[in-house]
């Protein structure tokens, strides 16, 4: 029996019992949509990770200060006073350095403006910022050296911020608004980055002179963290080298003594974002496939059910010849076509949902061509899986025995 003959008589056989077929065929439609919307879940997370990290600035290098100790007690990294405005200024020093951006943050501040407030988190810093963070300004302007000389009470918001007191970024730039108290006036307001969570929303801030935040806020010269912008990627660990060389030097260390700094870099970051994003792709990958074992264990258990049903017609059709491979090949051709019709429909069905899964999630995931491709493929491996045994036993059935049963 040729392969279209076989595919002939399964479709009308699948068709005669076409509830059955379909609610066989649910587990496969469940397990390739999970896996094709999980895949493209996955993609986003990652792809919305990275360009988080690109939006932290360009060939970003972070110095954080150390950690404080109580007794025996260790604090937060960038609890102890170990970086200065001092170590910003040599290290601006560097060949290879395209900005210098020191920075103080004071977190949870209430800013007021008129009845409405927001909490949030309020950075001492200087014009640098914006190149080095990669801030655009939509109204108004940034913060200038002027500012940060004379120590001036002026701030620029963050859109979220803006939002959150009620505000629209052309009408709250020239105001007053109150942090901790104190007044300040509004000078700009940046350009959204997207991509923030409940927790961390890199559109929530206020960046104000550091000299006035250290004034009014924190005293002292101490920082908490200094934002490095390299010119060249490729010059990233030579200036990482000579940023370690220049803090050791200005804080005195022994050459035996540990840093007492932290130096990250974006390359860091992102590999760390990519690690933890392709451990989540993975997982729910797992989750996929065990729906796709489940389906494929329902076309094999139909299968079984099948092949028991049809003992008479399998001896009738040995009796006047059909060959072992002939009934065998009908059985493995019908149930990988209700895993194949599965995938189809499994493939539309995630064409559907897997947008609103992601914006569920708040990441942006659209279908991928390659996780269609593994899904059809992973569904045609499972039909045939599935439907080899019920294949086998079929076709080893004893036609006289057939005959006479019941």
């Amino acid at each position: 029996m040729s392969i279209l003959e076989a595919l002939r008589l399964a479709l009308r056989r699948l068709r005669t019992n076409a509830l059955r077929t379909a609610l066989t065929a649910l587990g496969v439609i469940i397990g390739v949509a999970s896996l094709v919307a999980l895949l493209a879940v996955g993609q986003g997370t990652q792809a919305a990770l990275t360009n988080r990290i690109a939006s932290l600035g360009t060939n970003l290098l972070n110095v954080s200060a150390g950690a404080s100790f109580t007794g025996f007690l260790r604090g937060a990294a960038g609890s102890a006073s170990t970086l200065t405005t001092t170590d910003a200024t040599s290290i601006a020093t560097i060949s290879g350095v395209a900005a210098v951006a020191p920075e103080m943050p004071v977190s949870s501040v209430v800013v007021v403006a008129g009845r409405n407030n927001d909490t949030t988190t309020l950075t001492g810093t200087t014009p640098d910022e914006a190149q080095v963070r990669n801030y655009q300004v939509q109204y108004g302007t940034f913060l200038s050296p002027l500012d940060v000389a004379k120590g001036l009470r002026v701030v620029v918001l963050g859109p979220a911020t803006v939002t959150a007191l009620s505000q629209t970024p052309d009408q709250i730039v020239g105001t007053d608004v109150d942090i901790n108290g104190i007044p300040f006036q509004v000078i700009g307001v940046t350009q959204p980055k997207g991509g923030g969570t409940a927790l961390s929303n890199p559109d929530d801030f206020l960046f104000a002179p550091i000299t006035a935040v250290q004034a009014l806020f924190t005293g002292g010269t101490t920082l908490r963290s200094i934002a490095v912008s390299v010119a060249n990627s490729g010059d990233i660990p030579y200036v990482s080298s000579a940023i370690t060389g220049t803090l050791r030097t200005n804080h005195n260390l022994a050459a035996t003594a540990s840093n007492d700094f932290t130096l990250t870099s974006q390359t860091q970051l992102l590999a760390v974002a990519s690690s933890q994003a392709a451990t989540l792709q993975h997982f729910l990958i797992g989750i996929a496939v065990i729906a796709m074992v489940v389906g494929g264990i329902g076309i094999a258990n139909t299968m079984l059910v099948s092949v028991r049903e049809r003992v008479r017609e399998i001896g009738t059709r040995k009796a006047i010849g059909a060959r072992r491979r002939d009934i065998g090949r009908q059985f493995l051709v019908e149930a990988t076509i209700v895993s194949l019709g599965g995938a189809v429909v499994g493939i539309a069905l995630a064409l559907l949902v897997t947008g609103p899964v992601g914006h569920a999630v708040n990441v942006t995931a659209t279908p991928s061509l390659k996780g269609m491709a593994l899904a059809f493929a992973s569904a045609l491996v499972v039909g045939i899986l599935a439907g080899y045994f019920p294949a086998q036993q079929a076709a080893r059935l004893d036609p006289t025995e057939a005959l006479r049963y019941e």
